[in-house]
């Protein structure tokens, strides 16, 4: 594996070197835009809106927009001059309890691997965070943007899980929320049914089964095949449509 970012992870007065490495990938399928009339390849082009010609990357610099029409240019000097320390460092500012950090700040999970003058300050924390079972709140810099992340470990490793900021959420003022409350009767068969579906969580159990039929399109038009739909049954709602009706009958159905 190929690490994506090099530094230490600061435990107090504590350093740890050490290499970061992306702990998931896309499994989208990737599909190119093509001219119909021949296939060719549509590609995307940097044009100037002002000349209207395309412009080669070594003449692009990165502006921010200030005023209207006014911009400042940053180059890679000005960035490094915020501090080199915020650029190496993950920083774990306080350590709290998991189950405190709502699964909707998670965003993307990462390996930590300790250089070798950092395995015994590494073994440290993560035996640490074990016994405690807490986890690390942190902040490095990767990409000119500060990330806030935590530090927790899974079994023998540390995971650093990169977090959203209170203010990247969105706030649903415009969503419309019911406010009333079930029947108690139905309240509790729903119960029941959660209940008879629950199950330990084992993730080799869930396929992108849509991706895979997706690919096997894929391969019967490569060889010239007839694609034919799945001959599946349609869907009908039952004719009976008050909820403990349906409620009583999901539970048949999953006994």
């Amino acid at each position: 594996m190929r690490s994506i970012w090099k530094g230490s992870i600061s435990f107090g007065l504590v350093n740890i070197p050490v290499r970061l490495y992306s702990a998931s990938q896309a499994k989208e399928l990737s599909f190119v835009l093509l001219h119909k009339k021949d296939f060719s390849e549509i590609r995307y082009a940097r044009v100037c809106k002002a000349e209207e010609k395309e412009v080669p990357w070594k003449d692009i610099v990165k502006g921010y927009e200030y005023e209207k029409g006014e911009f400042v240019v940053l180059d890679d000097k000005d960035f490094d001059k915020i501090g080199v320390k915020r650029t190496k460092t993950i920083e774990i500012v306080n350590f709290t309890d998991e189950d405190e950090i709502d699964s909707v700040y998670y965003v993307k999970p990462f390996f930590l691997e300790p250089e070798k003058t950092g395995e015994k300050a590494y073994s440290l924390l993560r035996d640490a965070l074990k016994k405690s079972k807490k986890v690390g709140v942190a902040k490095y810099v990767l990409r000119n943007h500060e990330h806030l992340v935590v530090i927790k470990c899974v079994d023998d490793m540390l995971i650093l899980n990169e977090l959203r900021y209170q203010a990247e959420l969105v706030v649903p003022k415009e969503l419309t929320i019911p406010s009333s409350k079930p029947n108690p009767k139905e309240l509790k068969m729903a119960m029941q049914l959660i209940e008879q579906l629950t199950v330990p969580f084992n993730p080799k159990k869930y396929k992108d089964t849509y991706t895979e039929e997706i690919k096997a399109l894929i391969k019967q038009k490569a060889k010239g095949k007839m694609v034919h739909p799945k001959a599946e049954k349609e869907a009908r709602s039952p004719k009976i449509h008050d909820i403990m009706t349906l409620l009583q009958a999901s539970l048949k159905k999953s006994a």
